[in-house]
């Protein structure tokens, strides 16, 4: 990996980039709003509302089978309140940020989807208070990915190449030709938009689950989560690796055989339901 002044640029950079020319104004507009330490829930109904295709999309995720809702949620306020605040947060973001890269990352949604299934569907066998907000962090744990694309189209491209040319996964792709990963990314652009320390973590120890010391058990399930979904093939998350589930990750969550045949039962119902997987 690059220097740490080079980091440090790539960081700069990423934090800025609310204030960059190439992101579309709405995902301008809602960093902005992210951003707001005293976020309420009727600021963003509001401001939802006000958008209408960003609405219909709202309402089109919440109403898929990643949430447990299908077919049931009418209104954006009604959504706010059974998902509460941090998901609905995190949602908007998805959608948004997601949208850039339907054309240069076109598996990513559907793996990201797939994993946010599959990360509720464990936090709910953890018997976890708030699953949906462990679905958000599957949703958007390589949201780092969809950053560096759009900063560094180009650079980006040559990793996702060496990766295939090599043989090796993209995370030790872009430890060898980035200045950071998108792990790396993912936290400083989920700690500059004051998102929850359990999605921090999430998204930014999804690959290192033991570096995970605030929200360990949300980001255990994202890590395997994430390996369970590359297992079976959906979506493509830039290379078709399954990397070995870290030991302290699976011991923390003992899953049964019937656990995982839930889950991967459940990653199917998903993918048939219409627009299941947004």
């Amino acid at each position: 990996m690059a220097d740490s002044l080079e980091m440090q640029r790539m960081r700069a950079r990423v934090e800025a980039i609310n204030a960059l020319p190439t992101v579309p104004s709405n995902l301008r507009q809602i960093s902005i709003m992210l951003g707001k330490p005293r976020l309420t829930m009727d600021e963003i109904s509001r401001f939802v509302a006000n958008d209408p295709a960003l609405a219909i999309k709202v309402l089109r995720m919440v109403n898929s089978a990643a949430y447990g809702f299908p077919g049931r949620i009418s209104s954006v306020a009604h959504a706010i309140m059974l998902l509460g605040l941090n998901v609905i947060r995190g949602l908007l973001l998805g959608i948004s940020v997601f949208e850039l890269m339907q054309k240069n990352m076109s598996g990513l949604w559907e793996h990201s989807c797939a994993c946010a299934v599959a990360a509720r569907c464990i936090a709910q066998k953890k018997k976890m208070k708030e699953p949906e907000e462990v679905s958000i962090c599957g949703l958007l744990h390589d949201i780092g990915k969809v950053i560096i694309m759009l900063q560094y189209p180009s650079e980006y491209e040559q990793t996702l190449s060496e990766a295939k040319g090599k043989d090796i996964s993209l995370f030790e792709a872009e430890k060898e030709s980035l200045a950071a990963t998108h792990a790396d990314v993912g936290l400083w652009l989920s700690q500059k938009w004051c998102f929850p320390i359990n999605l921090v973590e999430a998204i930014g120890y999804h690959h290192r689950p033991q570096l995970s010391t605030r929200a360990p058990l949300e980001t255990a399930i994202v890590h395997v989560s994430n390996s369970i979904v590359r297992a079976k093939g959906i979506g493509f998350a830039g290379d078709p690796f399954v990397s070995a589930i870290h030991p302290g990750a699976w011991q923390m969550l003992q899953l049964s055989d019937d656990d995982i045949r839930d889950v991967l039962t459940q990653i199917d119902e998903s993918i048939s339901i219409p627009g299941g997987e947004a």
